[in-house]
């Protein structure tokens, strides 16, 4: 009975491209979400403030919001009673190198979905420059554990990218917006586009991909690993006046910002990371962009 409570605690980042990348994620005050009666923010406002705005009644992205909520609150209470002490004896029990490597290692599995995005999306200049990443990463960096492809002298920054991006790319809307127990923060276009995803490994490669003794346990670590990347943040966002309101807005934000992201346009704002590895858009002659940065490249020491 443990194994399935731990499970749906640890989805609680929801991951869409997670498994597909400084500093932590500054994470000042987050900004409870407002009506639309609230006074703007002042002036001296410091400029990573992210300013969560409310709608009255069920959000139209949301129109499950109750519902939504409940499940969010449950997953809260598991997450507490049993994710959260995990996940804080993860960062204090293994250095940073090892939490990253093994983060690293989970996101050049996912490489090959995101070569295949960017081949859907016409991109081929990103498609290469993804499988020479799988390439250089699997070899070089020691079947993936260390990310030597954004090094010099490759320079091949990390780039979310999967099924759900792809459907967001050619203009499909996110659809109404879920909080469900295992799965986390989805849409209707993610929940497709994630699952599809999910089942091109074991499908293609096979073995030891498609066994349950190998999917099950590798699943957990994964998650934990995101949620213990993620603790401060998620910390922070109990700490709101309404932070069921919170988190769905910042997911929202960080999956359009990813979809943005494929067409070179910027966020318009200050994107607060709940999930998944670096976000990067395009800049100056393409240039790569950290937007969201990742947790586990924090230089400071690991808090206990």
């Amino acid at each position: 009975m443990l194994l399935p409570a731990v499970a749906a605690g640890m989805m609680i980042i929801g991951g869409v491209q997670a498994e597909a990348g400084a500093a932590p994620p500054v994470v000042a005050t987050i900004p409870p979400a407002a009506t639309p009666a609230s006074p703007p923010a002042a002036q001296g406002d410091q400029p990573q403030d992210i300013v969560v705005t409310g709608e009255k009644g069920a959000p139209q992205r949301d129109p499950l919001e109750q519902l939504n909520a409940k499940s969010f609150e449950a997953v809260q209470s598991v997450d507490k009673a049993v994710v959260e002490p995990v996940a804080k004896a993860y960062n204090k029990g293994l250095p940073r190198p090892v939490r990253k490597g093994l983060r690293n290692f989970f996101s050049n599995l996912g490489e090959p979905i995101v070569f295949a995005a960017y081949l859907l999306q016409f991109k081929p200049g990103k498609a290469m420059e993804t499988a020479g990443r799988f390439g250089i990463n699997t070899t070089l960096g020691l079947a993936g554990f260390v990310d030597v492809a954004k090094r010099k002298p490759f320079h091949l920054p990390y780039r979310p990218n999967g099924l759900a991006n792809t459907l967001g790319f050619y203009g499909v809307k996110p659809g109404p917006y879920f909080y469900l127990p295992i799965v986390g923060p989805t849409t209707l276009r993610d929940i497709i586009g994630d699952t599809v995803d999910k089942m091109i490994l074991p499908f293609v490669v096979g073995s030891p991909f498609n066994k349950p003794s190998v999917v099950i346990p590798a699943t957990i670590l994964n998650q934990l690993g995101e949620r213990a990347a993620f603790d401060e943040t998620i910390r922070e966002i109990r700490k709101e006046e309404d932070p069921y309101a919170v988190y769905r807005d910042l997911y929202l934000k960080q999956r359009q910002a990813e979809i943005d992201a494929l067409h070179g346009r910027a966020p318009a704002e200050p994107v607060v990371p709940i999930y998944g590895e670096g976000l990067r858009t395009p800049g100056k002659k393409d240039a790569p962009k950290v937007v969201i940065p990742d947790p586990d490249d924090a230089p400071a020491d690991d808090q206990p």
